[in-house]
């Protein structure tokens, strides 16, 4: 058996919450003739979802969210699993868009996307087959709200991260412990004692943040939101400028979803042998491209770091600066993405139902829907809630 199947056996016999939700749908071939494009960081858990998307009777065509996070051994075990697949860990900038295109050129009716690369590519090359799409990020979200306002958005796309069920736990725990899993496994160095900066305090910026706490770092917070800085405060984090942080931390964490949050300034402030590192979706936060310009020489000194000579400085930065829990590790725990992409299904299903009438808009996953998702992680973990009583309810009711 190909190591690829293992992982991938592995992640579904953790993901009770997505085979629960998913089980009917397959029953009945639910998505029986429809083509589903699914554009997703390629690993074991994504693996699952296409193949129960899969199962439920769409044709489903594959392809890489991110250049760097694609596991090939997940691509192998996929061909027999998905319709189409198209990536490689390291595609060039061309090889990424080219494998996007691909599963456009499929004519899918709905997109699952990361990121929204192929939202956003959808309508450049002016598909009129999508029906509707999902978007699990922030960074994502942020593009396709921007598409709305200027009213170029043609299709109605679901809002998957503003689902209690996915921002709540997967920006939150799944990025707090998977960054660090990366970070350790790809430094071998002890995260107690260090001084560690955490650019950005949203959801995934607290994540890392209080698991860096829990490990026995020192942490610094930096923030532009006055009110998430006020959290980060009260939460017990020393907050500070980015610049007054990279003079004293040992370890600079990028997690704003924003263009440059590292820059030349910092670069030249940050201390002898700082490491640099990026928790957002794209590599544009810690400014890798001046590093290459300007920097008097460049090694790699282990897998997934390299170190720039800066100003007579040694700089590290990992994997290139893109999104280190997946390019350097294996992203979310199973349970984690259990949730998002139970979520994920859900707004298909969603889609399917209501896209035709639910406008070029965004639109977001319907309350009950995230209640069953919750409801399906309580049952397979072997948990069980209160329920309120009628006069319960007739209190909460009442004026």
């Amino acid at each position: 058996m190909s190591s690829g199947i293992q992982k991938i056996e592995w992640a579904s016999g953790f993901m009770s919450t997505l085979n629960t939700i998913s089980e009917e749908a397959v029953l009945r071939q639910a998505f029986q003739g429809l083509r589903v494009g699914l554009v997703l960081h390629i690993e074991a858990k994504t693996a699952v979802l296409a193949s129960r998307i899969q199962q439920a009777g769409a044709e489903v065509y594959v392809a890489a969210s991110n250049p760097l996070t694609t596991q090939d051994d997940i691509v192998e075990a996929l061909r027999s699993k998905v319709t189409a697949v198209w990536a490689r860990r390291g595609e060039d900038s061309d090889e990424y868009i080219s494998s996007i295109r691909n599963v456009l050129a499929a004519k899918p009716e709905f997109i699952i996307d990361d990121g929204a690369d192929c939202i956003v590519e959808s309508h450049r090359i002016g598909l009129g087959s999508v029906r509707g799409a999902s978007e699990e990020t922030t960074t994502g979200i942020n593009r396709v709200k921007a598409m709305e306002k200027k009213k170029a958005l043609k299709y109605p796309v679901v809002a998957l991260n503003d689902a209690l069920t996915k921002h709540l736990f997967d920006n939150r725990y799944g990025t707090g412990q998977s960054a660090l899993d990366a970070f350790m496994r790809t430094t071998n160095l002890l995260v107690a004692g260090r001084v560690v900066l955490v650019v950005g305090f949203g959801w995934v910026g607290r994540g890392i943040a209080e698991r860096l706490r829990g490990m026995g770092a020192r942490v610094l917070v930096s923030e532009v939101d006055p009110v998430r800085a006020i959290e980060a405060y009260m939460e017990g984090f020393e907050v500070l400028s980015t610049l007054r942080g990279v003079k004293i931390a040992d370890v600079v964490l990028t997690a704003t979803g924003c263009i440059k949050a590292i820059t030349a300034s910092h670069f030249k402030a940050a201390k002898d042998g700082v490491i640099m590192a990026n928790a957002g979706h794209f590599n544009v936060e810690i400014d890798v491209q001046h590093l290459e310009e300007k920097a008097g020489g460049k090694r790699l000194v282990r897998p997934n770091v390299v170190e720039y000579n800066y100003n007579g400085k040694r700089l590290y930065v990992i994997s290139e600066g893109r999104l280190l829990n997946i390019a350097a590790a294996d992203g979310h725990p199973i349970d984690v993405m259990d949730m998002s992409f139970a979520g994920q299904f859900c707004a298909l299903q969603y889609l399917i139902e209501k896209g035709d009438v639910l406008g070029s808009r965004l639109v977001y996953l319907p309350r009950r829907k995230d209640l069953a998702i919750a409801k399906a992680f309580l049952r397979g973990h072997g948990l069980k809630i209160d329920r309120l009583s009628r006069q319960q309810r007739d209190y909460l009711g009442s004026f």
